[in-house]
């Protein structure tokens, strides 16, 4: 088993101290760096746990504290997230913005010393699916490879929805989708995939079966061919499309 070196680093920035959880093979090195942008409960154990099982496969994985404007490194597994609690949750989700995510990224690339020619890979859950993203398409020369997770938020009303510029991504996109989504359901969402269905570098993998938050071992909504199925898919283009 591979051991793991994990880290958290305290970011200064415009909007206060931001956390980012850093996890990598604790020997050797250096290794290709995958951003890793969280879902709605923020950086907690899950989040942490998968971390790790992907720094395992030989990569550093930053995972910036999106919630820092509001705590330090807050999140919430599912025994916490009631009253009071999911109150907050609400409430610092509501807050998040394209622009203030952007922002996060900028600066845990440059806390954690990410190059400029550095070619990158990024993952999201729920809500992280749109800054993954917008990531692609604003640093289309660093980041070469992307991967969402029971997506969310790639279809609005706005003039800027992921929907309507989705067909001019050119980096690699892995989609996993469960079936039985309750939160992003895929009618919702079937603006996004049905303009990139056509697309050879997209690929969007519905798993009947699944609800949202497919991911988390440890949280209700695991769903084990979810769940294994798009990690197969995500280290197969990860493996791809970063070198060591």
């Amino acid at each position: 088993m591979t051991a793991i070196s994990e880290s958290i680093i305290d970011a200064e920035t415009a909007d206060g101290v931001m956390g980012i959880s850093v996890k990598q093979p604790a020997e050797g090195g250096p290794y290709p760096t995958i951003v890793l942008f969280m879902d709605a409960p923020g950086i907690r154990a899950s989040i942490l746990d998968f971390s790790e099982r992907l720094a395992a496969e030989g990569y550093r994985v930053v995972a910036p504290d999106l919630y820092h404007r509001h705590d330090y490194m807050f999140g919430l597994m599912p025994e916490e997230r009631s009253g009071e609690n999911a109150s907050r949750m609400g409430a610092m989700f509501q807050s998040l913005t394209d622009e203030g995510i952007q922002q996060d990224l900028d600066d845990a690339l440059s806390a954690v010393g990410v190059g400029a020619d550095e070619k990158l890979g990024t993952i999201g859950f729920c809500l992280g699916a749109r800054a993954v993203y917008r990531a692609l398409m604003r640093l289309p020369d660093q980041f070469v490879a992307g991967v969402a997770w029971h997506p969310s938020l790639l279809v609005d009303d706005g003039d800027d929805s992921p929907h309507l510029t989705a067909a001019q991504l050119k980096q690699p996109l892995y989609l996993g989708v469960g079936a039985e989504d309750t939160v992003q359901s895929v009618e919702l969402l079937q603006p996004f995939y049905d303009v990139v269905a056509p697309m050879a570098n997209v690929e969007v993998e519905i798993f009947e079966g699944a609800d949202h938050a497919f991911t988390w071992p440890a949280e209700p909504n695991y769903h084990e061919a979810a769940a294994t199925g798009s990690w197969a898919k995500t280290t197969a283009l990860f493996r791809d499309h970063l070198s060591s």
